[in-house]
């Protein structure tokens, strides 16, 4: 299948958290791109919240790895396809003050006509669901469809933002309680997170799933649900900071 919704994430996505607190200088943050942007105005922040004593974590696109699932669904699912997205580029912050992990604060943020869809290489290494050849052409006929008008809306709402609202267990083993903002609509949930490399360096990993109706998005169908794709998608991670 070339054509779905997908919700998001990202990222999908994702979040972070600590275990262990120290005082730390402000981190330098990854250019911020383009206009809307809130990734200067989070560094100010954290900043701030350095000079009141903890320990800020720099998030890293290059080490870390953002994936997105998306299933084929329907009567003829079999001629669909399963897809795979990832966001190579993204901005984030996790700060651990210095009060303990209950005040844990993270942020990241990502652009909607910055993911990357269904890298052959990543596809090579999902086993049977995601085994199918796809041309560069059906690549780019995804990704206009699910980021244009009748989908994603990416012109009109191009940045998702994930922003953490409370942390609950012990280290190396979290519940994070996040929320989500994409197509307009923020919505919390919470996800389950594994952590490990501090003090002097962070490494967050987890999966979860999202809806995309829970975010006004209806999940590509035609035919009457002949060929469509599934309300659910997997978003997974393997976040590293400094």
């Amino acid at each position: 299948m070339n054509r779905f919704r997908l919700p998001l994430l990202a990222q999908v996505l994702l979040v972070v958290a600590l275990a262990t607190a120290c005082s730390s200088p402000p981190p330098v943050l990854p250019d911020a791109r383009a206009p809307g942007s809130q990734a200067q105005l989070l560094q100010a922040s954290y900043a701030r919240m350095a000079a009141d004593g903890g320990r800020v974590f720099v998030l890293e696109p290059a080490a870390s790895s953002v994936r997105i699932y998306v299933f084929r669904d329907g009567r003829a699912a079999r001629l669909g396809h399963n897809h795979v997205l990832n966001a190579p580029r993204f901005s984030g912050f996790a700060l651990l003050p210095a009060a303990g992990l209950a005040d844990t604060r993270f942020d990241l943020e990502f652009r909607l006509d910055e993911l990357a869809f269904d890298d052959p290489r990543q596809r090579a290494g999902l086993g049977a669901a995601f085994a199918s050849v796809l041309s560069a052409e059906a690549i780019q006929g995804t990704r206009e469809h699910m980021l244009g008008e009748d989908n994603m809306q990416a012109a009109r709402f191009p940045f998702v933002r994930v922003h953490g609202l409370r942390v609950s267990g012990e280290a190396p083993h979290l519940a994070a309680l996040v929320a989500v903002e994409m197509h307009g609509v923020t919505r919390e949930q919470w996800i389950a997170l594994t952590i490990s490399g501090l003090p002097d360096a962070l490494t967050v990993s987890g999966s979860f799933v999202l809806r995309q109706t829970d975010f006004g998005i209806h999940p590509y169908s035609v035919a009457g649900g002949l060929l469509a794709v599934k309300d659910e998608v997997v978003v997974a991670f393997d976040l590293a900071g400094r």
